[in-house]
């Protein structure tokens, strides 16, 4: 019950829907990280390695680090249907990170961390821009 004078706010269905986006969207970018990690691992010659670079990683370490980001990223994906401030806060300091990772790998895999870092973004801005609106009861 809103306290007297108080004027009460309704949550936006969009807002609501937008972080719903962000969710699901989060879980598919920790999915793709995971996938784009084991074939680095269990493939080494399917990424190109370049010479000069400042990231010079082998692709099984790539491997790895796609990997780890995506079980993370993943599990926050997963954490923003809970609706908690944290959630949001994690979800949001994850695609940085995501983005990140995918800038760096850039020349090893283009289109694929140019849609990576574009989908990041989409997250960013849906949990920065309408993630409170999820919380607020009805």
């Amino acid at each position: 019950m809103p306290e007297y004078g108080a004027v009460r706010h309704e949550p936006s269905g969009w807002a609501i829907g937008f972080t719903g986006f962000a969710a699901f969207t989060l879980m598919l970018v920790g999915f793709f990280h995971i996938i784009a990690g084991i074939a680095g691992i269990f493939q080494p010659n399917f990424y190109v390695t370049t010479s000069n670079y400042f990231f010079q990683f082998s692709t099984a370490t790539w491997g790895w680090i796609h990997t780890i980001v995506g079980i993370i990223v993943l599990a926050a994906g997963f954490s923003l249907f809970t609706g908690a401030v944290w959630a949001r806060t994690v979800g949001v300091i994850l695609a940085v990170i995501s983005a990140v990772a995918n800038f760096a790998f850039l020349p090893h895999y283009p289109l694929w961390s140019a849609l990576i870092i574009a989908v990041d973004i989409a997250v960013i801005w849906a949990l920065t821009t309408h993630g409170r609106d999820i919380t607020m009861e009805t």
